[in-house]
């Protein structure tokens, strides 16, 4: 078996089906009691959508926290994943989910773009929400993990300085952050990313900008490609005197941590939750 082989997580997942589908059920319920705002846009594309998902009795200036889901880039949809935002309603925060395009009809750059303009977005609108923009925190799962770390990372290849949000945290779960290895993987004819995208946007050879907190965090039964990478992002960052947590979660595969991140009694559910609490002037 070659290291590529290692990122097909259904290969290591039994069920793999079983815990997707259960993604999309649990936010369909999820859905059907929450106040959902679906599908605002944020820019002109037919993808360039947000949900923004309000507590039950919202307060003024919440917390704001953002998703970005993952499947590989090529896939994978918000509307499947708005049962994460229950730590962050249980934090007395508002939730937003954002869409992106997929590969390979739209290139890697515009993906971290859509994600950048997404997440620019809400923190201009924040207080058409209600929530205070100065809190503004991110999480992603995969390939959303990915497109997330760009809110506070320069790709090598970037002509000039992107606009970025200003973010009190990020918790990226499951994430790639070497990408040299996926042309060759089997998402080959699935995403078709060229070495140069991958060259162009690998966080670990990205340059690395302040964030007051960054958790970074991956299942202790996740195969070494993520195990590997989410130690290397974290050293990385610690060699620059940036803050950075190294979260492995026993017991969890890269599909059933999402369950934990849902959880407000989870490991991860309680960190998603903390996160959002915090107040932006707090250590």
């Amino acid at each position: 078996m070659t290291a590529q082989d290692l990122y097909r997580i259904r290969d290591f997942v039994p069920d793999f089906d079983t815990i997707a589908a259960e993604f999309a059920e649990r936010s369909r319920a999820f859905s059907a009691r929450a106040d959902v705002r679906a599908d605002i846009p944020y820019g002109p594309g037919a993808r360039e959508v947000l949900d923004v998902i309000l507590p039950e009795r919202p307060r003024a200036g919440a917390p704001l926290h953002v998703f970005v889901h993952g499947g590989y880039w090529r896939s994978g949809e918000k509307a499947n994943y708005r049962f994460v935002a229950a730590p962050v309603l249980a934090a007395g925060g508002i939730a937003a989910l954002v869409e992106y395009d997929l590969m390979p009809g739209k290139r890697l750059d515009v993906l971290v773009d859509q994600v950048r303009r997404s997440v620019l977005w809400l923190q201009a609108h924040a207080r058409d929400f209600g929530a205070d923009p100065a809190r503004l925190t991110v999480s992603g799962h995969s390939a959303g993990a990915h497109l997330a770390s760009f809110l506070a990372a320069t790709g090598p290849e970037e002509a000039y300085p992107p606009s970025l949000p200003t973010l009190q945290g990020l918790l990226l779960v499951s994430g790639i952050y070497d990408l040299s290895g996926i042309p060759d993987s089997f998402l080959r004819d699935e995403a078709e990313m060229t070495p140069t995208e991958a060259a162009g946007w690998s966080p670990l050879t990205s340059s690395q900008h302040p964030c007051p907190s960054r958790i970074i965090a991956y299942g202790a039964d996740e195969t070494a490609p993520f195990q590997d990478q989410a130690a290397g992002l974290c050293e990385l960052l610690r060699a620059q005197d940036e803050s950075a947590k190294l979260l492995p979660v026993p017991g969890l595969n890269h599909m059933n941590i999402v369950l934990d991140l849902a959880d407000c009694d989870g490991v991860l559910g309680r960190q998603l939750h903390d996160l959002v609490a915090r107040r932006a002037d707090e250590p």
